[in-house]
């Protein structure tokens, strides 16, 4: 299956879908079953935010970031660590951000096949975070984490950012009684200076001219083994091959922030 997070509606770049599954596309990957569009689901989404609403476990807030600046909140790893004005407000739901009520979180922890064991306490790191702008975009959190459990999401793969991100998630699986998928978090792949390639930091999109080649980088960048020979087969079958001697104890991970090492 293919999930197309375009949740971000004023961020979506016309044409990028296209791209994006041509690119999967050439790249040997197969998908079963129709593409699920997230900026398809926002009733579905709001449905699951009344009920936390109905159930107490998240709030209306009027803070925008540069009120919390001038406050002088401090930042933790996530950002701002949101110390629950708005908590006891009873403010509109329909009005204002809604934010998740951390407060009875405790220590979200889980086991990255990578990483290791990784813990974070919500309440004192991260703070209330936002489920729903004050603009009515949903948020990643809240999106992501409801799409995994209506399709079945057993063995999540993405990127080490969203390390710390995955603790949230487990959260909110726990509020909707959703079952908590295996992860695997992968080194990011960085420019020379340190930052992350992706849009935000003017990455070009990903080469569909050449897969093969491309293939075999990402894997001799994950410690797996390739053969010279490779560059004269499918993208499918390199695949494949690469399915078959799988091993993900040979990734090197990043370094961690010492909060979490």
């Amino acid at each position: 299956m293919v999930r197309i997070e375009d949740v971000d509606t004023p961020r979506v770049v016309k044409g990028a879908t296209g791209q994006i599954l041509s690119s999967l596309e050439a790249y040997g990957f197969e998908w079963d079953g129709e593409v699920l569009y997230q900026s398809s689901r926002f009733e579905f989404y709001e449905s699951m935010l009344v009920e936390l609403l109905d159930q107490e476990d998240c709030y209306a807030c009027e803070c925008s970031r540069k009120s919390l600046r001038e406050k002088g909140i401090k930042s933790g790893l996530m950002g701002q660590i949101y110390p629950s004005i708005c908590r006891n407000k009873n403010l509109s739901s329909t009005d204002y951000s809604i934010r998740l009520n951390t407060n009875l979180a405790g220590i979200s922890h889980f086991n990255d096949e990578i990483y290791g064991d990784i813990k974070l306490s919500l309440k004192a790191q991260v703070g209330d975070f936002i489920l729903k702008r004050v603009d009515g975009i949903y948020a990643y959190h809240l999106a992501v984490t409801l799409d995994d459990g209506t399709q079945n999401i057993n063995q999540v793969v993405r990127g080490s950012d969203l390390l710390l991100s995955t603790c949230l998630h487990l959260y909110l699986q726990r509020l909707f009684k959703l079952p908590t998928p295996q992860y695997l978090h992968l080194p990011l792949i960085k420019n020379s200076d340190g930052t992350k390639l992706s849009k935000q930091t003017g990455a070009k999109a990903i080469d569909i001219d050449y897969p093969s080649a491309t293939l075999i980088s990402a894997l001799q960048y994950l410690n797996q083994p390739t053969q010279a020979s490779w560059i004269n087969l499918k993208p499918r079958a390199i695949l494949q091959l690469a399915v078959n001697q799988w091993d993900h104890h040979q990734i090197k991970p990043e370094t961690l922030p010492h909060e979490l090492s």
